[in-house]
């Protein structure tokens, strides 16, 4: 039998954003509605710069479709196509408040569990 190669830490961070992807484009699009290539560009600046489009844009759409956001079509400052902007409805506001509190429990417990066996100042194995 052999064992599988640990995790790189790309990939464990990749895995671990995943669950929480949605929270995160519904908290930004809370602060103000977006557009799509906003949301990457806001994620990379939060240090998440692990996401693509192609993961943003598809989950948009299930979001969309969920009735957790509603977009709308505005004119580009640029003078551009027009862009398609996100906006948090009701459910989605409901949604992000209820995973925000989710989110502080499952990270408190999982900070907890980390932390066994070790004491400030000291690494742990």
């Amino acid at each position: 039998m052999t064992k599988e190669p640990a995790a790189t830490a790309d990939q464990r961070r990749s895995q671990l954003l995943r669950g929480v992807l949605d929270l995160c484009l519904l908290s930004l699009i809370a602060e103000r509605p977006r557009y799509g290539f906003e949301f990457a560009q806001a994620l990379a600046d939060g240090g998440l710069d692990l996401v693509s489009d192609g993961s943003i844009y598809p989950l948009l759409a299930r979001m969309e479709r969920a009735g957790l956001i509603s977009s709308y079509r505005a004119p580009s400052p640029s003078g551009g196509a027009p862009r398609k902007y996100y906006r948090l409805t009701g459910a989605g506001r409901a949604e992000l408040s209820g995973g925000r509190g989710d989110w502080r429990s499952f990270a408190g417990s999982v900070g907890r569990i980390l932390g066994v066996g070790t004491s400030e100042g000291e690494a742990a194995p």
